[in-house]
Formats: C-alpha cells, sequence, structure tokens
C-alpha cells in the first residue's frame, strides 16, 4: 500500500498492490499540462486506486480519457486513458517515495525535447502497440 497526495494535500489517495509498469511521456499535451519536459506516470488497476480524500476535478482536454486534479491546487493527479478505464495513470512524483518509480517506458520520444532524459529502458515514439503492453508489464514486474 502507498499513499499520495497534490502539493496541497487536500487531494489524497492510495493504491494498493504492485505497480503494472512505470513510465514517461514526452507528447505536446503531457509537456503543456505538467509544464515540463514529460510526466511521469504509475499504472495500476484501477480497482488498486482510491481516492482518501479531496475531490478530484476533470481538467486538460476534457475527452475520452480523462484528467483529474486537486480541485483546490491544480496539480495533475491521475489519468483514466480512454477505453482503458480497468486502469489509472498515477502521476509517480505524487507517490510517497517517489524516486522508487524511475520510468521503465518512454512514450511519444517523437515529441521529445532534444535535451530531455529519462534514462527508461523502454522508448517509443509514440504509445507502445497494444499487443506489447503484455511483455512489458512482464519485464517490469522481474
Amino acid at each position: 500500500m502507498t499513499d499520495g497526495a497534490c502539493r496541497c494535500g487536500q487531494l489524497r489517495f492510495r493504491v494498493t498492490g504492485t505497480p503494472l509498469m512505470t513510465m514517461a511521456c514526452h507528447c505536446t499535451g503531457c509537456q503543456k499540462m505538467s509544464a515540463s519536459a514529460f510526466s511521469l506516470s504509475t499504472f495500476y488497476p484501477a480497482r488498486a486506486f482510491t481516492v482518501i480524500a479531496g475531490q478530484p476535478v476533470i481538467g486538460g482536454l476534457h475527452g475520452g480519457t480523462r484528467h483529474f486534479f486537486c480541485g483546490h491546487c491544480l496539480s495533475w493527479a491521475y489519468t483514466q486513458p480512454e477505453g482503458m478505464d480497468d486502469f489509472v495513470n498515477v502521476r509517480s512524483t505524487l507517490l510517497q517515495d517517489a524516486a522508487d518509480y524511475r520510468p521503465f517506458i518512454e512514450t511519444f520520444t517523437a515529441d521529445k525535447l532534444a535535451w530531455a532524459e529519462t534514462g527508461a529502458k523502454h522508448s517509443f515514439k509514440r504509445f507502445p502497440p497494444s499487443d506489447a503492453f503484455a511483455a512489458l508489464m512482464a519485464a517490469f514486474a522481474i
């Protein structure tokens, strides 16, 4: 079990079990929403994630992929990807012991800023093909 919180601490959440994978996303949307070179995520089954305090609000593009933020400080806390309601991407830096969540894969390297380095073991110009996820999660679990 690991807890996480937004910057102000009003939105708090808990994850149970082990993550399925960690990642960095270099897409321009993540660059803009994180005000950084990339966003960091830890991928969990949705059933392993619980908001324990505060009320998240939807931000970003308000489309099929839902990005949730703290309603007070507006920290980007987690994402539920479109068509993947059984999973949640938690912002890794909001978790306790954030340094333990080094990105295993990096996505959208086609949009990557030339100087941005993550040290991820696997890189993808866009998003990994759906048939690659099982093997990536198995490799991450080792």
